[in-house]
């Protein structure tokens, strides 16, 4: 008896933390949506800012954050994808295999302000590529990797066995039988890690603005440096120059946040509902 109202205070203990933690979040996300939207407008979205980001818009800003995020994936989409791949259809219960997880794990978890002081050292300084799209775009590949190696091994490791016996007993490679059955099974869940990864690349502030800095103008080439909106929102903030700026920018990363999430979950289970 004292074992089970043990348990329903326990439960009942976590569960209202979680709904004051879950009603804390949605109030502030409440706040600077209501604070910000009505300063989203044509010509904050399609001019480009002056005055430090005092005045204008956010185009050029919008357009560092896209090509900053599409960097970012392009390079570290397939080599956490086939690093997944290699792990658990090739390497599996390796010693070694699980002392680099063990590794991948702790990179996981290092603070974004060592990525930039790496990106910094060793992309900014040592390849003498300066602050660019390319420093930043491989710093936050960098970053993201732990995320996407890890959520494809997980969905790697539902993809029932009986799939790649399958395949195998018709006389398909294991190389074919990766790519043809194993892969389309488990898009979902890599499609998970994708948008996680883009979740945090568009958040990324410190490791941004020691890599790819904080210029205002348009970019045009991969070593152009350029602001992203996590950056333009930590400026406005923290200089004081325009509270309408900085809570229409922040609504518009909330929206545009919510926008990904929402076309990644459509996608998955329209996925699902086919196979």
């Amino acid at each position: 008896m004292k074992k089970k109202i043990k348990q329903i205070l326990f439960y009942g203990i976590a569960g209202l933390l979680s709904l004051l933690v879950m009603g804390s979040l949605l109030a502030i996300i409440g706040y600077v949506l209501k604070n910000g939207i009505m300063h989203i407008n044509i010509e904050f979205l399609t001019q480009e800012p002056s005055r430090m980001g005092k005045e204008g818009g956010i185009f050029s800003i919008i357009v560092g954050t896209l090509y900053l995020t599409a960097i970012s994936l392009i390079i570290a989409t397939p080599i956490g994808v086939a690093a997944a791949i290699f792990f658990t259809e090739y390497s599996a219960g390796k010693r070694w295999v699980s002392s680099i997880r063990f590794f991948t794990e702790i990179l996981a978890g290092i603070p974004s302000i060592i990525f930039g002081l790496f990106g910094f050292a060793f992309f900014v300084i040592f390849l003498g590529l300066g602050w660019s799209l390319i420093s930043g775009g491989l710093t936050l590949a960098i970053m993201i990797l732990p995320t996407l190696i890890r959520a494809t091994e997980e969905s790697l490791k539902t993809v029932p066995m009986a799939y790649r016996e399958g395949s195998l007993s018709l006389g398909a490679s294991k190389l074919q039988t990766i790519i043809r059955v194993v892969i389309p099974s488990c898009l979902p869940g890599i499609l998970t890690g994708i948008i996680l990864g883009v979740g945090r690349a568009i958040g990324e502030t410190a490791a941004v603005m020691l890599t790819a800095g904080s210029n205002l103008k348009l970019p045009t080439s991969l070593l152009d440096s350029s602001r992203t909106m996590s950056v333009h929102l930590y400026t406005l903030t923290s200089e004081g120059l325009s509270m309408e700026k900085t809570f229409a920018t922040a609504a518009l990363l909330i929206i545009i946040v919510l926008i990904i999430n929402t076309l990644a979950t459509f996608i998955t289970e329209k996925y699902i509902a086919k196979s």
